[in-house]
């Protein structure tokens, strides 16, 4: 009997033990929601520096057209506070974009129309310009890496970011002022020069003259070229690309059709 009640009270003393563990309730964590998009943490300024430089490393800056900027692209122009210019021209200036846009300039980097830069056709390559619109006051830095605006009257073609800024954009031309800061060479000296002629609306008229002139000037290296925008042109390299002989061509070369300019190569 004895046995019996202890068997019995060793039951009624395991069930209440298990019992009360299946009642046990696990400890719950509160875990904050995600905070929303708009939410931004206050850096850490101990390693801002830092991590900014290897953000800037490691992501390109997304544009609203869905296209990435390279690092080059949006390189910063900077210059010293005193920096004073040291060649100053007044003239028309436009822009230009597509179907240029993605297509190697005269740099032989490919033209960016997102990036501060500009077309001219005698300032040294790399040359760094302020372009101020002389109506607005709206000035911008850019780089020179193209070659043009090859339209008569005009002195400058600007990048679509570089329009923007100087508010040339949507009026499409406007009156402004160059001002050179920096040239990698010398502005009035030097460089290579050719002559170019145009434009054709077909490629036979550019031929036929780009024969006449190699027949006349045996030495010079004469082609023809299609724009980006369907016109034909001419382009004449003289012996070692002389400036004092480009300029003679470029005055003693006449016809009925097109535009003559001397262009800078470097």
């Amino acid at each position: 009997m004895k046995v019996i009640s202890g068997r019995i009270l060793f039951a009624l003393v395991f069930c209440t033990i298990f019992t009360s563990c299946s009642r046990h309730k696990t400890a719950s964590v509160a875990i904050p929601d995600a905070p929303p998009p708009s939410a931004v943490e206050t850096p850490d300024t101990s390693s801002a520096t830092h991590s900014a430089a290897h953000s800037a490393e490691q992501a390109p800056t997304a544009r609203s057209n869905g296209t990435d900027d390279s690092e080059a692209d949006l390189e910063a122009l900077h210059l010293p506070p005193d920096a004073k210019p040291i060649f100053v021209e007044t003239g028309i200036a436009s822009w230009y974009g597509p179907p240029y846009n993605n297509r190697r300039g005269s740099d032989g980097k490919i033209y960016n129309m997102n990036a501060m830069t500009a077309a001219h056709r005698t300032l040294p390559l790399g040359s760094i310009v302020r372009v101020t619109n002389l109506k607005t006051g709206h000035w911008a830095i850019v780089r020179i890496t193209d070659r043009g605006p090859f339209i008569e009257g005009r002195i400058l073609d600007l990048s679509l970011a570089a329009a923007k800024r100087t508010d040339v954009q949507r009026a499409g031309l406007a009156e402004v002022r160059v001002e050179v800061l920096e040239a990698p060479v010398a502005i009035n000296s030097g460089g290579r020069w050719a002559v170019q002629i145009g434009s054709f609306e077909q490629q036979e008229s550019a031929v036929k003259l780009a024969d006449q002139i190699s027949r006349r000037y045996r030495t010079a290296k004469v082609s023809s070229f299609s724009s980006p925008v369907g016109d034909w042109w001419v382009r004449v390299r003289v012996l070692h690309d002389d400036r004092v002989r480009a300029q003679e061509i470029a005055r003693d070369t006449e016809f009925d059709r097109g535009k003559i300019f001397l262009v800078r190569l470097d």
